[in-house]
């Protein structure tokens, strides 16, 4: 289990999605870098992590599934 939360996550990349900052947030630290070079490799890799946090499938560092809303 992660103690990470789904709200805050979806909130970073809903806003801040192209620089990456949300997968800063869960340690994903090589790939954090490797979207904000990109811009979220033009937006689209953004909208596929926005879709995977809704629906609960974002992992964190260690592979744990983000489920909890609050």
């Amino acid at each position: 289990m992660t103690e990470k939360r789904i709200l805050p996550v979806f909130l970073l990349c809903f806003f801040v999605g192209l620089l990456g900052i949300h997968r800063f947030y869960v340690g994903k630290i090589g790939t954090g870098i490797l979207h904000m070079l990109t811009l979220g490799c033009f937006g689209i890799w953004t909208v596929i992590d926005c879709i995977l946090i809704i629906a609960g499938e974002f992992t964190d560092k260690d592979g744990n599934k983000i489920r909890q809303w609050t």
